[in-house]
C-alpha cells in the first residue's frame, strides 16, 4: 500500500498473506487481500462484487469499508464511489494516542519505548550509509550550534531523530517511527532544551561522530547518554509537563 516507503514490496503477496492472517476478522483480511491488487487512487469494485467475492453480506462489507475509511486506507468520495488511498504510518498516529490515552500510560513509559527504539536505530545506522540521512543528521547538529532559540533547537532535534530512524535503513524500524512520530516528539516538546544547549549540542554530536565513525558500541553509549541527560532535565524541572514547561517559543497547539 502507499506510505510504506521502506516498506514490504507492493508484489511480495506471501507477506501480506502472512500478515492479513494474522488479523482475528477474517473477511477484513481478505477484504484487504484484494485491495493490496490495485493501486492507490483506484477506484474499488462496488459493493455488490466485492460481498459476492468475499461470500459475505453487503452490511457485513460495508462495515468493514467503514474501519478502513476511518484509518484512511480508503476514501469516500461523494458521487463517485469509493477509493484506495494507501495507510500512511501517520495517518493512524490519533488513533494510537487514544489507544496509550485509553491505557493510562506515562510519558516515563512513553520515553522507554522511545529509548529501545532510537539506540537500535542508532546501531544500525552504523552499518548503512545512507549519505542523505547522514547528511540531514549533520545538518541537524549544526542547526543546534547555531541557535539558542527554543523553537530552533526543538525542530532541530526533531529533524536529528527523524534522520537517525532513516539512517537506520531499517524499514520496519523507519514504519514504526514514522507511526509513533506525534507520540515521539511528544515526549520531548515539554523539555526545554534551551536550559542546557551545551549538553543539547554535545549528545547530538556524540551521536552523529559515533554513527560517521561506525562505532556501534559509541553510538550506543551516546544514544545512553543522551536519553540520561533528558531524565536529568524533566527530573530538575519542578513545574511538570503543563504550557509553561513549554520551549519559551513554541505554541501548545502544535
Amino acid at each position: 500500500m502507499s506510505g510504506q516507503s521502506a516498506d514490504i514490496e507492493p508484489s511480495d503477496f506471501s507477506q501480506h498473506r502472512f500478515l492479513t492472517n494474522l488479523l482475528e476478522d477474517k473477511a477484513l483480511g481478505e477484504l484487504v487481500t484484494l485491495l493490496l491488487a490495485k493501486e492507490p487512487g483506484q477506484q474499488i469494485p462496488s459493493e455488490r462484487e466485492l460481498a459476492e467475492t468475499l461470500s459475505i453480506s453487503r452490511t457485513a462489507l460495508r462495515d468493514r469499508i467503514s474501519r478502513l475509511v476511518s484509518l484512511g486506507i480508503l476514501q469516500r468520495r461523494e458521487r463517485e464511489g469509493t477509493f484506495l488511498t494507501g495507510i500512511q504510518p501517520d495517518s493512524i498516529s490519533d488513533t494510537l494516542i487514544l489507544s496509550l490515552m485509553s491505557s493510562q500510560l506515562t510519558i516515563d513509559s512513553l520515553i522507554s519505548v522511545r529509548y529501545a527504539l532510537e539506540r537500535h536505530a542508532g546501531m544500525a545506522a552504523c552499518d548503512t550509509r545512507d549519505e542523505q540521512a547522514l547528511d540531514d543528521l549533520a545538518k541537524a547538529v549544526q542547526r543546534m550550534r547555531d541557535s539558542d532559540d527554543g523553537r530552533e533547537l526543538f525542530e532541530a532535534d526533531n529533524a536529528f531523530h527523524h534522520a537517525l530512524f532513516r539512517a537506520s535503513g531499517e524499514s520496519g524500524l523507519i514504519f514504526f517511527s514514522q507511526m509513533l512520530h506525534s507520540v515521539l516528539r511528544g515526549t520531548v516538546r515539554y523539555i526545554a532544551l534551551e536550559d542546557d544547549r551545551e549538553t543539547l549540542r554535545k549528545v547530538h554530536g556524540d551521536v552523529l561522530d559515533a554513527i560517521l565513525t561506525q562505532d556501534r558500541d559509541a553510538a550506543g553509549a551516546a544514544i545512553d547518554e543522551h536519553f540520561a541527560w533528558l531524565e536529568t532535565l524533566r527530573a530538575n524541572d519542578t513545574n511538570g509537563p503543563s504550557d509553561s514547561w513549554l520551549p519559551k517559543a513554541i505554541d501548545s497547539r502544535d
